[in-house]
């Protein structure tokens, strides 16, 4: 039996939540606002050609962690068979809503942290995370949630900054911290999110190490690839 879940708001693909920003902070909203434009230069500079090529892999019933703004949303392929776009946060909401009437994919926003997923359990196919694990307070419940609503050979898909290898550049990770945290909403950028995900029981498959381009040099280090959860036999 699925535990009490938190009470989600759902918006259809043709609808715009007339007041959605309700409940999000000044910086949350400034923050919101400027997101597509602080990473417009690493879009073009191979993170939208790695959402693309990341993306191309989701099968079947489909749930995207913290949708934000909506950068993935050009790159999901059609023929799925769902697309649920999870977002809590009610700023990056809207602005997702508003992207996703405009793209006028078939999909729903859902009101629901990833900690906490509406979903019965062995009911998803396919788990998007990218830029998310760095962001949640705990990773550890996500990754449960995660593994609890996927079906048995079920893939988790994602791409995250992480802790960096060169210790010269992990000790400034350590250092900023704390500043960048509060900079961008409860962003780690020293995490070490691939151990995370090893330790999780989900089986790592092709993973790729790569550089965010024209990012900040603490979060430029990513990991790209996929996780799967063991079948039953």
């Amino acid at each position: 039996m699925m535990p009490a879940r938190r009470t989600v708001e759902l918006v259809s693909s043709g609808a715009v939540p007339a007041a959605a920003v309700n409940g999000s902070d000044l910086w949350a909203r400034v923050f919101a606002a400027l997101y597509d434009p602080l990473l417009w230069m690493g879009e073009r500079s191979g993170m939208g050609a790695r959402r693309r090529d990341l993306l191309g892999r989701a099968r079947g019933r489909t749930v995207e962690l913290g949708s934000g703004t909506g950068l993935n949303l050009e790159y999901y392929r059609d023929g799925l068979d769902e697309l649920i776009l999870t977002e809590p946060e009610p700023a990056m909401r809207t602005r997702l809503a508003q992207r996703l009437h405009r793209n006028r994919r078939q999909a729903r926003v859902l009101d629901a942290p990833a900690e906490q997923l509406p979903f019965e359990d062995e009911t998803v196919d396919t788990v998007v995370s990218t830029l998310v694990l760095c962001t949640v307070d705990d990773p550890d419940p996500v990754l449960r949630e995660i593994g609890r609503v996927l079906r048995p050979g079920g893939q988790l898909l994602f791409i995250e900054h992480v802790r960096s290898e060169s210790p010269r550049l992990a000790h400034w990770q350590d250092r900023l911290a704390s500043p960048w945290r509060r900079f961008a909403e409860g962003c780690h950028c020293n995490r070490a999110t691939l151990d995370l995900i090893r330790a999780s029981g989900l089986e790592l498959e092709d993973v790729q190490e790569t550089s965010w381009r024209r990012m900040p040099p603490i979060v430029r280090p990513l990991i790209m690839g996929a996780a799967t959860k063991a079948t039953s036999d």
